[in-house]
């Protein structure tokens, strides 16, 4: 699956930049704390897109392309923003078969983005998990801390309607 470049444009603050900055200059001579500085700065931006990947590599004084193998090797970090509503579908073994990649695709569709895709107006953003430990429930959806088991693709509208304000 190819990843896409996120629709919504950086937008960090001055205020932000201040923060990791000095965070930065605080772990720059322990190249050992990479993964500390990536970490705060997603607590800082939300997640951790190509201006602040350069900020770290320029800042710990690391290669670019290291910052990137590391946020993309593991899953805490994202490359994107989420949306305000986060959905998440299990495509796990026991919800695939059940139909879950049939949701996962109308979400796309009713969305207008893809795979970890946030929408323009900061709303939602969708993603697709692995086992969430909840075969019995197959399919699951899940919208931040909401779980929906048994989903069907008929009972998405009334999902998402749900989050509306």
């Amino acid at each position: 699956m190819k990843k896409k470049i996120s629709k919504i444009p950086f937008s960090g603050t001055k205020e932000q930049e201040a923060e990791l900055q000095a965070f930065i200059a605080e772990n720059k001579n322990d190249k050992s704390n990479l993964m500390v500085v990536m970490q705060k700065a997603q607590d800082i931006y939300g997640y951790l897109p190509f201006e602040v990947q350069k900020m770290i590599a320029d800042g710990m004084e690391v290669p670019l392309e290291k910052v990137y193998g590391v946020a993309t090797f593991y899953a805490q970090f994202a490359l994107s923003p989420k949306g305000k509503y986060n959905v998440s579908v299990c495509l796990g073994t026991a919800c695939y078969v059940k139909g879950s990649g049939e949701i996962f695709e109308k979400l796309q569709e009713k969305l207008g983005i893809g795979p970890d895709e946030c929408t323009a107006d900061g709303k939602y953003s969708l993603t697709a998990s692995r086992c969430v430990g909840a075969c019995g429930l197959a399919p699951v959806m899940i919208v931040n801390d909401d779980v929906y088991g048994r989903m069907t693709v008929d009972q998405i509208d009334k999902v998402l309607a749900k989050y509306q304000d």
